[in-house]
């Protein structure tokens, strides 16, 4: 597999996987789906810090520095949003199974440290974007810009929920496979030296 594909690969997979688990998401938490629901997340746990690959992976192909401020944002947006998986996915889960109280405390904190992890994830996208955009140029990168931000926006809204979360995943994966496909890195390793 050439470099090319492995870029695409890594930053499209991760919100893949996430749109698929998406699809069996329940629309609400009740004593029936809390089960599904508490398992649901724990098998996205260690998905959710991937689709911090996605703006990694397009940053730091061309800049170094964009790539490590992008990295520090990707591991904030890991752990916050990880905490709100745990937190509204997992523990709630747990909770209503075992009779619901403390429901409200939960999902309040989880919604908080959520928008924290929600808004590095932002940051580090619109770095990306703009060092794709330096790299390959603005039309060239506009499309993918403009899937990213939509996707980025909805998952902020409406996480992985049926049907605009998961629509979400499929717009963030599209927007960084757009980004990686334009990577110039192999054209330029590929020219032979003199």
């Amino acid at each position: 597999m050439d470099h090319r594909a492995r870029l695409i690969l890594a930053a499209t997979l991760p919100p893949l996987l996430i749109a698929a688990v998406g699809l069996t998401h329940p629309p609400r938490l009740t004593f029936e789906s809390a089960h599904h629901w508490q398992m649901m997340h724990t098998v996205l746990l260690p998905v959710f810090p991937l689709l911090a690959l996605g703006p990694w992976l397009v940053a730091r192909r061309s800049n170094r520095a964009a790539g490590v401020v992008v990295g520090v944002l990707a591991f904030v947006y890991a752990c916050f949003y990880t905490s709100l998986d745990v937190i509204a996915g997992i523990a709630a889960g747990a909770v209503k199974h075992d009779g619901g109280v403390g429901l409200g405390t939960l999902f309040r904190v989880a919604g908080d440290l959520g928008d924290v992890g929600s808004y590095a994830y932002f940051g580090a996208s619109a770095i990306a974007v703009a060092v794709a955009a330096r790299e390959i140029g603005v039309v060239r990168a506009a499309p993918g810009a403009v899937l990213v931000a939509v996707g980025a926006v909805m998952f902020w809204q409406e996480h992985v929920y049926r049907p605009w979360g998961v629509l979400a995943m499929v717009l963030l994966a599209a927007g960084w496979g757009w980004l990686a496909l334009q990577d110039r890195t192999r054209t330029r390793d590929a020219v032979p030296s003199a």
